[in-house]
């Protein structure tokens, strides 16, 4: 959507601060022992208290209030009782809502305790490349090249970027053009940027895979070479400077 009104912006404030705090929240509540069925129990009563509606499950009917993928399940993974968390576990969850007409999205990964798998490094990546890329939004600038960036920044660090999942527009729906802003150069796409868009940045960083796949559940995705993925996601507003940045209460840079 295109903030035109000052209420358009606090709705979308609203939104977002709900998102965020339930994020930042349920990465807190997260720990050894706990399935991600009950991580998620936890998030829908966040979600009941802030008035705030599930997106995955209001727009596409997912069976879940969030989306908790661990390991090597990339995203969209479903909650359930017989997945429990342990030390070490490379989790991400991902939440989106509706609240008043208003849709917002945020995500992160994060290792739970003790990195005794070897997952930090890439979390940390992630995390450094979406800053990096919001940071060099702003109106004017080319889609593809904010997709270039995080490509490059990526393969610096020597990793791999899925090519097949997108940050996209937001704001009177989950899913809002412009619909595919890609983690590569896409050269197809010349769109730009445009100043008071609200758009889902999100970053798809891969140890070995360049494509997600669905897995039987028609929801899970896991690497089409395998490995590992960590995704981080905050929604923003681009202007002709630095990003508002709606999601920032998500503490996922803290």
């Amino acid at each position: 959507m295109s903030i035109t009104k000052e209420e358009e912006l606090t709705g979308m404030q609203r939104a977002s601060e709900a998102v965020a705090l339930i994020l930042k929240e349920m990465t807190r509540f997260a720990k050894p022992g706990i399935t991600t069925r009950e991580l998620d129990n936890f998030g829908a009563g966040l979600f009941k208290e802030l008035g705030a509606r599930s997106a995955p499950n209001l727009a596409y009917g997912f069976p879940g209030w969030t989306c908790i993928s661990v390991n090597n399940e990339f995203c969209h993974g479903i909650p359930s009782s017989k997945t429990m968390l342990r030390d070490g576990d490379l989790v991400n969850i991902d939440v989106s809502a509706e609240v008043d007409g208003y849709w917002s999205d945020n995500g992160g990964s994060f290792v739970l305790g003790p990195d005794k798998n070897g997952h930090q490094q890439l979390v940390d990546a992630s995390k450094l490349i979406l800053k990096k890329a919001i940071g060099n939004i702003k109106g004017g600038v080319k889609i593809s090249d904010i997709g270039f960036l995080i490509e490059t920044e990526a393969k610096k660090r020597g990793y791999k970027v899925i090519k097949n999942l997108n940050g996209h527009g937001i704001g009177r729906s989950l899913h809002e053009e412009p619909s595919e802003i890609a983690n590569y150069r896409d050269r197809f796409n010349t769109r730009r940027f445009k100043k008071n868009t609200v758009v889902a940045i999100e970053t798809f960083i891969s140890t070995k895979s360049t494509l997600a796949v669905e897995t039987g559940d028609g929801w899970t995705t896991v690497g089409d070479k395998g490995g590992f993925m960590a995704q981080h996601e905050h929604t923003i507003v681009v202007t002709d400077g630095a990003p508002i940045i709606l999601t920032h209460n998500n503490d996922i840079w803290a």
